[in-house]
């Protein structure tokens, strides 16, 4: 198992994300529950195309942590 960091955004009236581990792998939603689980279904399909395609399989090295400041 590996564990990938997804970064989610308003993007209006919906959600977007994308796993900045994974080039290209993206998601939009409704929700930002539907749009988590059009994530975890995207990652699993890229997964595949890159075993499929006998392509490495990018480690996960993104890191995030909120800063917080005077605003």
């Amino acid at each position: 198992m590996k564990e990938y960091l997804v970064i989610y955004e308003r993007a209006g009236e919906n959600y977007s994300a994308y796993a900045p581990d994974l080039p290209g792998c993206v998601a939009a939603g409704d929700t930002i529950e539907e749009t988590e689980r059009l994530m975890k279904e995207a990652i699993e399909l890229y997964i595949v195309s890159l075993r499929e395609t006998r392509q490495p399989l990018p480690e996960p090295t993104t890191t995030a942590k909120p800063v917080m400041v005077a605003a």
